[in-house]
């Protein structure tokens, strides 16, 4: 085996190799035990396996093939571990299905019977021109998937006015590093087989960084945050705001001008400290900002529905005092005034 390039190697190889380590510990040993851990456990576990054997076949063409087969094999299974990972934190506040490990079998023992009747040393020609499209047309599609399902996450990631959970902003990390490294093998043949490998190492060290920002992020001293001791989790935020979005929006409950925290607490019956403390810690806003969003919201709607209403009604409509208050809320936080807004429509 002849390494050209050492570092190229090194670099590669370790991005392999810590993506293994990162698997194992989603496998075996993240917090909470959800099944959405095990899904990103078994998608990095297949994508190290993958790249691996990329990083040893670009330095040594002459690897045995039944490597090849392993490795192409994983690759099969990575687009599945994408959309249902993906799904799993979609419908993370939903009671978990005891049988969700099935689909993601299914296509394991599908994957292993394949590579027992057509093993790649007796059919090279059927793997190298056959089966490498079916996979990497499949991982395109389940990328596809992935993204109709996460339509909701992107909406909120163009929209201006409402920030992205770190539940959020972690899946669309995933999916986005997913496709890059897809995109990267794509186009192999036109830059470099390595590409691949190389642009799994800067997704992994970048999602890293993610995780070691919410680290430092959560562990601030306890002056600085006066719910340092009493943290909500990720899950158990998502789950609270999810309550409280459908909540406010079915009953419409930000068209009342008078809407207190502690009455809103009241109707989702939860103690008003911790509705406080979600607010304030968890979105990083006030109680008022909050809920003006969801105002705003609204009357972006009304002024690109119904051009005869009037500014005043408009205001009045979607629960403010005053057409000062309207007016200073709608500019912080859409960045224009409503008349402008309604102008640029």
């Amino acid at each position: 085996m002849t390494i050209d390039n050492p570092l190229i190697f090194f670099f590669s190889a370790l991005g392999a190799f810590n993506g293994l380590l990162l698997s194992l510990y989603f496998l075996f040993f993240a917090r909470p035990k959800h099944h959405s851990n095990y899904l990103l456990g078994g998608l990095l576990a297949a994508l190290s396996i993958r790249i691996g054997k990329s990083v040893f076949f670009y330095f040594n063409p002459e690897l045995s093939k039944i490597f090849l087969q392993i490795g192409l094999s994983s690759c099969f299974l990575i687009g599945p571990f994408l959309y249902f990972y993906a799904n799993s934190k979609v419908n993370i506040d939903k009671k978990s299905n005891p049988f969700w490990f099935l689909p993601v079998l299914v296509i394991i023992l599908f994957t292993l019977i394949i590579g027992i009747i057509y093993p790649y040393p007796e059919y090279p020609t059927l793997w190298g021109q056959t089966f490498i499209k079916i996979i990497y047309y499949q991982w395109l599609l389940c990328i596809i998937a992935t993204a109709v399902l996460l339509r909701d996450k992107f909406k909120i990631l163009i929209h201006t006015t409402r920030a992205l959970s770190y539940n959020d902003s972690w899946v669309l990390t995933v999916f986005f590093g997913v496709s890059l490294i897809w995109v990267a093998y794509f186009i192999g043949s036109y830059t470099s087989y390595i590409v691949g490998a190389l642009s799994f190492s800067f997704v992994l060290y970048l999602t890293v960084l993610l995780l070691l920002n919410k680290y430092r992020k959560h562990s601030k001293p306890q002056a600085q945050n006066k719910y340092a001791n009493q943290k909500i989790s990720d899950l158990e935020a998502d789950q609270l705001f999810s309550k409280i979005d459908d909540l406010i929006k079915a009953r419409e409950l930000y068209k009342n001008p008078n809407l207190t925290l502690p009455e809103l607490a009241k109707q989702l019956q939860i103690r008003t400290h911790l509705l406080s403390q979600f607010i304030n810690d968890n979105l990083d806003k006030n109680f008022p900002q909050f809920i003006n969003e969801y105002r705003i919201d609204e009357a972006k709607r009304l002024l690109k529905s119904n051009s005869n209403l009037k500014i005043d009604v408009i205001a009045e409509h979607c629960g403010f005092n005053s057409n000062s208050t309207f007016y200073a809320a709608f500019k912080k936080i859409t960045h224009t005034t409503p008349s402008k807004f309604y102008d640029d429509i």
